[in-house]
């Protein structure tokens, strides 16, 4: 089964309550949708949405067995297997030996990272939104290792 967004969040919600986990889910899915389309996937742009939504599905419970977990997880609920090693090659070079290889796998690889310093960014900023937020000063704060320093300049 490739799960439709609907479903991805509704999965994701089953093992994650927190704000920050759903949030971040949400913004990776909604840019995963939006490279698929820029990239000539459009036709794919839902299962690469879902793929966003449920990359860390095990983050919030299992921390210490990230990516390990998801897997486990979707294969209990029948979902196909490239959904669940997509998801799964985010963590590649951390938690699995799982290297992202297909365009949609790369570009999760990168936006996972990419999302995660400019939500920071846009946290600092009084408007807490990206809305008004300029490139130069998430260029600014990427120059800085120590902001966001879990967000990996190298894949970025």
């Amino acid at each position: 089964m490739i799960p439709t967004p609907e479903q991805a969040w509704e999965l994701l919600c089953e093992f994650n309550e927190g704000e920050f986990h759903r949030r971040h889910a949400r913004t990776v899915g909604d840019v995963m949708r939006w490279f698929a389309q820029e990239l000539g996937f459009g036709e794919e742009a839902g299962v690469w949405e879902a793929v966003g939504i449920l990359h860390d599905l095990d983050f919030e419970q299992w921390r210490e067995e990230h990516c390990v977990k998801s897997q486990e997880l979707m294969r209990q609920r029948g979902v196909d297997e490239a959904v669940v090693r997509a998801t799964a090659s985010h963590g590649y070079g951390e938690c699995v030996d799982i290297a992202p290889e297909s365009q949609m796998e790369k570009v999760l690889f990168a936006v996972d990272e990419l999302t995660g310093l400019i939500g920071a960014v846009a946290l600092m900023r009084p408007s807490k939104s990206v809305s008004d937020l300029e490139v130069k000063s998430v260029k600014k704060k990427y120059k800085d290792k120590r902001f966001a320093a879990g967000c990996s300049r190298e894949v970025i």
